[in-house]
């Protein structure tokens, strides 16, 4: 979840409580990502068994976000999800496209100076 969508949880939070609605709304149990770090997280835990794993990991992790994010929108149309649920699971999907389209520059900026090398 990225930092705007942290500040409009507390804030949301924060006035459910002042306005008396009692404790407040708990978190999702299985949100892929929690915080901005996760998938770099990801990497460095799966790094140990091999870059192989960790890539995989990641992007099976990519598309689990993604996923989320969709169905939470559907159902938030269908009118069966509220909507701080909707704003964090697409929050979290555009996070996780982010974090891919900058990986996938790495690697083809790291592509290119390759090709540039004198053999």
């Amino acid at each position: 979840m990225d930092i705007r969508s942290q500040y409009a949880l507390r804030g949301y939070e924060a006035a459910k409580q002042s306005a008396g609605g009692g404790a407040a709304t708990p978190q999702a149990p299985n949100k892929p990502y929690g915080d901005a770090n996760a998938l770099f997280d990801i990497l460095e835990k799966d790094a140990s068994a091999g870059p192989t794993d960790a890539v995989k990991s990641a992007a099976q992790t990519f598309v689990t976000t993604v996923m989320e994010g969709e169905k939470t929108a559907n159902a938030a149309i269908a009118g069966k999800a509220d909507a701080l649920s909707m704003v964090e699971a697409l929050a979290a999907a555009e996070l996780a496209m982010e974090t891919a389209v900058t990986v996938r520059d790495k690697v083809v900026e790291a592509y290119q100076e390759i090709l540039r090398m004198p053999v």
